[in-house]
């Protein structure tokens, strides 16, 4: 240590193995992801990737990651790109440790949605006064207006931040406007006790987001295309949670359950959607509700209104023979 108290210069820095790589996209909407079985991050955060617009030419392109710095780690985030108008580029970088003996991390691009897409209209008019996007998965907590926080919150295509209670349908059916993103935070249990996930693409999903905070995009008009929703912690234990949504292409899905998401099969832009929270039967009732039911037969009834009773069948008395002593034979009679 010198001096100073104070560490050597040249045991702080350490050095890594850095690769970039210019990627060009078409205009539309996008998601880049982690092929899978990459290499988990160590304690150190590597290896990692970071996205973000390129240098020259960035005004076309709007990247959202979980990190708004760009990180999307080493192989279970991802990142939804906007490109307009033009062709745009994005700049991928990956970081490894200096020594490491793993191949760098791999990623898929998909497309979400074509160049024709069009922009909510309060989004329309220069970009400079376009809203600075949000995250994939917000920290901050939903707030849509001052006072007290809604059960559930949804920012909408041309209608901006929505409110709404759990149990009622947020978004409207048959609108075709869709949902960029939503939070849910109830008021009958802790928000804790729930999460859930936005769908980005067939198969591909954002990251669970915890009660009370943002999942989705807010700025960039793009639509998510389902959700999933699921109850931990001791409401789990006592309640279920079920899932209906309808779509911009006119189809629903659900209810489903918490193992399910409710999304379309053409992977349509979500419109609206509906959270309900029951309590789960006590087992006593679920085992008693599985028991084969036996019918009980009632005794026929005559028209006077009492029971008819059973027939008495008449019984003759016989009288039996006197038997011999001797041989055991009825006696009087000859052999």
């Amino acid at each position: 240590m010198s001096q100073s108290g104070q560490a050597p210069a040249s045991n702080r820095i350490s050095d890594l193995k850095v690769s970039g790589h210019l990627m060009t996209l078409d205009p539309g909407l996008f998601c880049v992801f982690h092929t899978p079985g990459a290499e988990p991050p160590n304690a150190t955060g590597f290896p990692g990737v970071r996205i973000a617009p390129a240098p020259v030419g960035a005004g076309n392109v709007s990247v959202v990651t979980v990190d708004p710095s760009g990180w999307m780690g080493g192989g279970n985030n991802a990142a939804l790109i906007r490109v307009e108008d033009i062709p745009g580029q994005v700049l991928v970088t990956i970081y490894q440790e200096a020594g490491s003996q793993h191949e760098a991390p791999k990623l898929q691009v998909i497309r979400l949605g074509d160049a024709g897409t069009p922009v909510p209209a309060q989004h329309q008019g220069p970009r400079a006064q376009a809203p600075a996007p949000q995250a994939i998965s917000a920290a901050p907590r939903v707030q849509v207006s001052a006072g007290e926080m809604p059960e559930v919150a949804a920012h909408i295509q041309r209608s901006g931040d929505v409110a709404a209670v759990l149990g009622e349908w947020m978004g409207k059916q048959g609108s075709h406007a869709w949902i960029e993103g939503f939070g849910i935070s109830p008021r009958s249990f802790p928000a804790s006790d729930i999460e859930y996930q936005a769908v980005l693409g067939k198969g591909w999903l954002s990251p669970w987001s915890d009660g009370g905070s943002f999942c989705g995009s807010r700025g960039m008009a793009l639509p998510i295309l389902g959700l999933r929703v699921r109850l931990k912690g001791e409401t789990a234990k006592t309640h279920s949670c079920t899932v209906e949504a309808s779509f911009t292409d006119g189809s629903v899905s659900g209810p489903v359950d918490e193992s399910m998401t409710a999304e379309a099969e053409s992977l349509a832009p979500l419109e609206a959607f509906c959270v309900k929270i029951t309590p789960r039967k006590a087992k006593t009732e679920e085992k008693a509700a599985k028991q084969p039911r036996t019918a009980l037969v009632q005794p026929a009834v005559p028209a006077r209104g009492r029971p008819s009773a059973a027939p008495v069948k008449k019984v003759t008395a016989v009288k039996a023979a006197p038997v011999s002593a001797g041989r055991g034979r009825p006696a009087g009679k000859k052999r």
